[in-house]
């Protein structure tokens, strides 16, 4: 079983635009890096991720984001290597089985478009098929266009929720 001491500490990754930003795992310690990073994304952005309306995230809501195990929930932070600004966060929970991961990334608005969500998806499917994962899923709101559009190209499928036609979820097959 992986843990935390087998999982790649930094990863050096070049996105699309040509930047290279640095991705790792989060630590309690990175709680108020998170908080700035998500005070800065998009009031659209932050409902988009959380399902609600949340002006600014408290220690319970980001809690669940840096107290992780590092096997059943990772979480990881993705800076920009000129400033170390935070750029992006990306999140994979498992299910108790770990046959399945919901997945969520969030990407700050100065960034969007130039390949980090793209580049996070990628970090996310490589960790859930290093847990042995069969699929992950997104769960996103039908009007968060440019997510959906994103999955979509990464090989999610869209499957309608029951009960819910403001909801869709996305799935995509690791083996």
């Amino acid at each position: 079983m992986p843990n935390a001491e087998t999982m790649p500490r930094i990863q050096e990754i070049r996105i699309r635009s040509g930047q290279t930003i640095a991705v790792r795992p989060v630590s309690p310690e990175d709680e108020p890096l998170l908080e700035e990073f998500f005070d800065r994304v998009s009031d659209d952005d932050r409902r988009f991720r959380f399902l609600s309306a949340h002006k600014h995230l408290d220690h319970a809501q980001l809690a669940p984001m840096v107290e992780v195990d590092h096997f059943r929930t990772e979480s990881f932070i993705a800076f920009d290597e000129g400033t170390d600004t935070v750029i992006g966060h990306a999140l994979l929970a498992c299910d108790n089985a770990l046959d399945t991961a919901e997945v969520a990334v969030s990407v700050c608005s100065t960034w969007r478009g130039q390949g980090v969500g793209w580049a996070l998806l990628d970090v996310l499917a490589e960790a859930a098929r290093h847990r042995g994962l069969r699929r992950v899923i997104s769960l996103e709101d039908r009007d968060n266009h440019a997510a959906i559009e994103l999955e979509r190209e990464k090989g999610f499928v869209p499957h309608g929720v029951d009960g819910d036609p403001h909801m869709v979820l996305l799935e995509k097959l690791l083996r």
